[in-house]
């Protein structure tokens, strides 16, 4: 599936957040990217200032403009708050799962390994990244994957106990997807309400 291949530090900059994560140029330069970053005093409209939310969320969790809609509208059908369910969704793809639990180190490495099915869920291999992992399923590193370089980096001294929604065993390098987590508990700095005004226009 086609994805962002860009400049990851200029969509940082836009945002002035590292939504790719650590980011040394977004350190450096923490203005909006051009000529003019710098000196920019334009003031962004309501509409505007909704509609970079809702690129945020996109950029965050590597979700295009397609497969974001259909997620809003499948949020905006379910029971819940629409924008707290649409967050959990996202949460609950297999990519970002594979991502909290430390297997990898950005989402895009994440994707990544799944891609080349180097992870399971409940002893299958998937490598479809946005396959909804469910309450109860088990995420876990093919056994001939166990020894790969990149996942014993990511996984060296990573903390499993700051997402209460997941559970870690070490000796397994697997994790179990307890429930879908709570609004307060994704550290995400998106303002979901917006995205919900947006498509309600």
């Amino acid at each position: 599936m086609a994805r962002y291949t860009g400049p990851k530090s200029r969509i940082a900059r836009k945002f002035g957040e590292p939504i790719f994560g650590a980011d040394k140029v977004l350190s450096k330069k923490n203005y909006a990217p051009g000529q003019h970053g710098n000196n920019r005093r334009k003031k962004t409209s309501e509409y505007g200032a909704m509609l970079a939310e809702k690129q945020k969320a996109k950029y965050t969790y590597g979700v295009l403009e397609k497969q974001f809609r259909i997620m809003f509208e499948k949020a905006a059908s379910s029971d819940g708050i629409t924008g707290e369910v649409l967050l959990q969704n996202l949460e609950s793809r297999l990519d970002n799962v594979v991502f909290r639990l430390g297997i990898a180190p950005t989402r895009a490495a994440a994707r990544q390994l799944v891609n080349h099915k180097h992870i399971t869920v409940d002893g299958a291999v998937v490598n479809i990244p946005s396959y909804a992992v469910k309450p109860g399923q088990v995420i876990a590193v093919r056994e001939k994957s166990k020894s790969l370089e990149v996942i014993a980096n990511a996984l060296a001294g990573f903390n499993h106990s700051k997402y209460p929604w997941l559970e870690w065993e070490e000796s397994a390098k697997a994790g179990k997807f307890l429930h879908k987590p709570e609004r307060a508990d994704i550290p995400e700095n998106i303002k979901e309400q917006m995205i919900v005004e947006l498509y309600s226009k």
